[in-house]
């Protein structure tokens, strides 16, 4: 067992029944972990399963980038993490039309940076993808499933806005405790746990 597995086991059983019954770890074994010059050109550094250190949008050169990422992925086509990179990389060069089949197919495997991406890019239309809420929903809770931080604090924060009001998504008041104590557990920086302290209230009110 990974080490990353170990830890999420240990999340699923101190956070409680309701999100236990439903935790899941996406496990990389099955695809390549050799870093390639898409990884290089185009990781994000909040990747959980990125294999180099990240670069920010600035950082980047989007076209080099872009021939890195199609080259890669030519070669290792199924592999989830090259989709999500060739998918930053034409989303942020203006070309989301592109990057959502892609993105879309990382995140059918489950890749939890493309559950979590996809649902963001959903939920406002951002990059002037198509906004589809529900949708969203969806998507950031199952990344909140797969252990994502930014849908564990996400998808809460959301369902207290009301931004799935309507929306089929399950919104379940103890599975959004769970969500909230597995990132706690996590111990992430300052600020998301000041959030998260917030949330937890906030939850506990409801």
């Amino acid at each position: 067992m990974t080490l990353r597995a170990s830890i999420a086991l240990v999340l699923v059983f101190a956070c409680g029944p309701a999100f236990a019954s439903e935790a899941k770890t996406f496990d990389p074994s099955p695809y390549s972990q050799a870093v390639t010059d898409c990884d290089r050109r185009a990781s994000h550094d909040d990747d959980p399963f990125k294999v180099t250190p990240g670069l920010e949008r600035p950082q980047m050169d989007l076209p080099a980038a872009i021939r890195a990422c199609e080259a890669d992925l030519k070669k290792d086509p199924g592999n989830p993490r090259l989709l999500y990179l060739l998918a930053r990389v034409l989303t942020y060069s203006g070309r989301v039309g592109e990057a959502l089949p892609y993105i879309e197919k990382s995140a059918s495997l489950k890749y939890p940076q493309s559950l979590f991406v996809t649902g963001y890019l959903y939920l406002d239309g951002a990059y002037q993808a198509p906004k589809d809420p529900c949708r969203a929903g969806e998507l950031i809770r199952e990344s909140a499933i797969y252990g994502r931080l930014a849908g564990q604090v996400g998808f809460p924060k959301y369902v207290l806005d009301g931004r799935f009001k309507g929306c089929a998504v399950k919104q379940d008041k103890e599975e959004l405790a769970g969500f909230l104590a597995a990132a706690k557990a996590s111990k992430p920086e300052y600020y998301v746990e000041l959030l998260v302290d917030v949330l937890q209230k906030e939850v506990a009110a409801r």
